[in-house]
């Protein structure tokens, strides 16, 4: 099937209907005229075609799509700054500026109205005063005090990727009395930057943590069910439909309020795991039993059968593998879903805890909404969640589309 495919792709090459297409000698996308013939009288475009391999060609389908290749660098930039949270923050998260509580970002300058431009950015200090009218506190800009921001400054010590102590951030001031809050600060005086920045750890690592057991147990499940079909496929069948039939926020909300509140926040995280990892698995099964349906009878599969191999060989060696492409997409489309779906949980309070940073747990201070039309600035946990999914679901569109590359 796949040779035809190829053989109807090279036709079309000679026909000219595939634009400017040349050869492939460095391993990249072929480029150049169709017409021109190859080391054996064939165009380039085909030889390239007939030559690639099927992830070759995945990634010739996924570079064109260009939301998903702009999704790939902002993704990895998100991250490594969870990995490298505690070298890219100013201070770290815990750190309380008591003069600077709902403090509003202050807003990084070159320009000095009496010195001019200046190469080393600054920022001006806060400075609180009363409205005589409603009573309540703002803050407004000290131009009369300027605050350089520095560069490998040392300040608050942590352990850089767990393993090696250090003082040494990216960027700061040298005064630990004047605090640089690009995002703002909360109710109790703390960087909201750098907050988000170590929230990341948790609702990122939640995401791929929680897809890797859904992995596995829609995989193992799904497979088992197709390839034995019988009781045991009526069996797996029904519990993924009572599984489905029920609401899923409600039954992850019933589940999470389960938690003993006696948990440790270490404790607290799996055991959300788990329950997200027991919802999620029953669509990528059903998609991997239909795929198993189809490919248990093929000649590779009676062959593995005969020559002695296990049921649970034949369906990790030789099923899976045949439809790899799928489960990747699947798997991408996946995360953001768990992502959202911690967010929500501790949002609604009944997830993670504070002193657990979370980008969920940092938007349980937007609940109020006097306190949003005050402090708008802690909305923006929830502009760094929109920008993960966003980012997610493009990347698994390109992949969907990557995953085919023959239509």
């Amino acid at each position: 099937m796949i040779a035809a495919i190829r053989r109807g792709l090279r036709r079309k090459a000679e026909g000219g209907k595939r634009g400017s297409l040349g050869g492939h000698t460095n391993g990249s996308e072929p480029s150049g005229s169709p017409g021109l013939p190859g080391a054996n009288g064939k165009p380039q475009a085909a030889d390239a075609y007939e030559a690639a391999s099927q992830w070759r060609l995945m990634w010739w389908k996924f570079r064109k799509h260009k939301l998903a290749m702009i999704a790939v660098p902002v993704l990895l930039l998100l991250y490594l700054s969870a990995v490298f949270c505690n070298f890219l923050t100013p201070t770290i998260p815990t750190a309380r500026f008591t003069e600077y509580k709902n403090a509003p970002p202050q807003h990084i300058r070159f320009v000095d109205p009496e010195n001019g431009f200046s190469l080393r950015p600054f920022v001006y200090d806060l400075k609180q005063e009363m409205d005589k009218t409603t009573f309540r506190r703002t803050f407004t800009e000290d131009t009369t005090r300027k605050i350089p921001i520095r560069f490998f400054v040392q300040g608050e010590p942590y352990r850089l990727l767990w393993l090696f102590p250090t003082s040494v951030h990216l960027f700061g001031t040298d005064d630990p009395e004047a605090p640089l809050l690009l995002l703002g600060s909360d109710s109790l005086g703390r960087d909201l930057f750098t907050r988000i920045l170590y929230g990341a750890r948790i609702s990122l690592s939640f995401g791929l943590v929680g897809i890797a057991l859904t992995l596995v147990l829609g995989l193992i499940l799904g497979g088992i069910s197709g390839y034995l079909g019988g009781a045991v496929d009526t069996l797996i069948q029904r519990i993924i439909d009572l599984l489905v039939c029920i609401p899923t926020i409600p039954l992850w909300m019933a589940l999470a309020a389960a938690l003993p509140r006696s948990w440790t926040p270490l404790q607290t995280y799996f055991g959300m795991i788990l329950i997200f990892s027991i919802i999620d698995w029953t669509g990528l099964a059903r998609v991997v039993r239909g795929k198993v349906l189809s490919l248990r009878e093929e000649d590779f599969t009676l062959a593995a059968r005969l020559s002695g191999a296990s049921d649970m060989r034949i369906i990790v060696k030789h099923l899976l593998p045949s439809f790899s492409s799928y489960i990747i997409v699947a798997t991408t489309m996946a995360i953001p879903s768990t992502i959202l779906g911690e967010t929500a949980l501790s949002f609604l309070g009944i997830g993670l805890q504070p002193p657990v940073v979370s980008w969920g747990v940092l938007l349980q201070d937007a609940q109020n909404l006097q306190t949003l039309a005050h402090q708008p600035w802690l909305l923006w946990p929830a502009a760094f969640v929109i920008a993960t999914v966003l980012m997610f679901n493009f990347l698994g569109d390109g992949l969907r589309d990557a995953a085919d590359p023959y239509k």
